[in-house]
């Protein structure tokens, strides 16, 4: 009954076809506003824009030449040790004197360099090609330094030439100091063994080390360089740390890979 009266009383009434019709509120105005330009910059960027993505993996900072090891050339009794360890010999430098049944032979280094670790002592028994010394090899003091990042196989076609490189250094604290920067300078598209990684880097561990999870891909990276830092080295912070860095210093490096397009559109 009640619902009868309602239906009777509308009827009776004349409706007010001169008042303007509302559809939105303002703020419904706004809503839909933004909800539109959102839109349009996603499509934008779906279309134009690309996806960074970066690859983990481990480094070391070498002189761009490498190492080597120094083996002998004969089996004998060390009797004596002629260079030290930090040294930087020419090549054909006596390193060992070693005593043989015909007579005394002096182990010589093969190229110059810096001598980066003593095998051998005093008194010891080696064989014929027993790794000696390890010899880094730089012509020069001021020689500058590379990182050489072994990166697993299947990145390697992804990292382009001149890609960034943020080192994180073991030896450096981080959250102090912050990441050493550098660039892509060049992909070793062949894939690195135990015993190639060991005799560019003169240490058989690091060469077990570095392909304990298959072998690796060498990228070599240079190291973008400042006058500001005590290292001579571009850091994310402003000064760096407060001293040198060395050869054959470990350190974890992120590189930056080729950008992908967010949205692949497939064409009939």
């Amino acid at each position: 009954m009640q619902f009868r009266q309602q239906a009777l009383a509308k009827l009776q009434s004349p409706e007010e076809l001169d008042l303007p019709v509302r559809f939105a509120r303002p703020q419904g105005w706004l809503t839909l506003s933004v909800t539109i330009v959102v839109m349009a910059a996603a499509s934008v960027w779906a279309v134009t824009g690309s996806v960074a993505s970066t690859v983990g993996a481990p480094a070391i900072l070498t002189h761009g030449q490498g190492s080597y090891l120094l083996q002998s050339p004969v089996a004998g009794q060390v009797t004596a040790v002629l260079a030290e360890q930090g040294e930087r010999l020419p090549a054909d430098s006596p390193v060992l004197k070693v005593r043989t049944a015909d007579g005394d032979t002096i182990v010589r280094t093969v190229a110059a360099g810096r001598v980066t670790a003593l095998a051998a002592t005093i008194g010891q028994i080696i064989g014929t090609g027993a790794n000696v010394a390890a010899v880094e090899k730089v012509a020069h003091a001021k020689d500058p330094l590379y990182a050489t990042v072994y990166v697993p196989a299947g990145n390697a076609a992804a990292i382009p030439d001149g890609a960034a490189v943020d080192l994180t250094v073991q030896s450096v604290p981080t959250e102090q100091y912050g990441v050493l920067r550098g660039r892509v300078t060049s992909v070793d598209r062949s894939a690195q063994s135990a015993q190639s990684i060991a005799a560019f880097l003169g240490d058989s561990q690091l060469g077990e080390q570095f392909t304990k999870d298959g072998r690796p891909v060498a990228v070599l990276v240079r190291l973008d360089t400042s006058k500001d830092t005590k290292s001579g080295y571009r850091w994310s912070s402003a000064d760096g740390p407060p001293f040198a860095l060395t050869s054959m210093t470990l350190t974890d490096a992120s590189v930056r890979l080729a950008d992908e397009r967010p949205v692949d559109w497939l064409l009939p």
